[in-house]
């Protein structure tokens, strides 16, 4: 396993911990401010995992596009319909 995927399996297990963290406080009918702000953890966990990928992604997928000349459109419309999504 490459460096960089080790560095989101890290992020990925860090946002799992904060998960199972949440589905126990709610198991134990933990109070709700502090159950947000463990779910707050679990989407900031996440976001930093989409960080890395869209960062690789970036630097191998569309940068070898750009070098080539080659689907760079199609590289730039993936990436903006990813977005979108959101």
């Amino acid at each position: 396993m490459n460096d960089h995927n080790q560095k989101i399996l890290h992020r990925m297990k860090i946002a799992k911990g904060h998960l199972e963290k949440v589905i126990s406080m709610v198991e134990k009918d933990e109070y709700c401010l502090d159950v947000i702000q463990q779910t707050q953890a679990v989407t900031s966990s996440l976001e930093k995992v989409s960080e890395l990928i869209l960062e690789n992604h970036l630097k191998t997928c569309v940068r070898e596009s750009m070098e080539s000349g080659k689907n760079i459109d199609e590289k730039v419309a993936e990436v903006i319909e990813v977005f979108k999504r959101k």
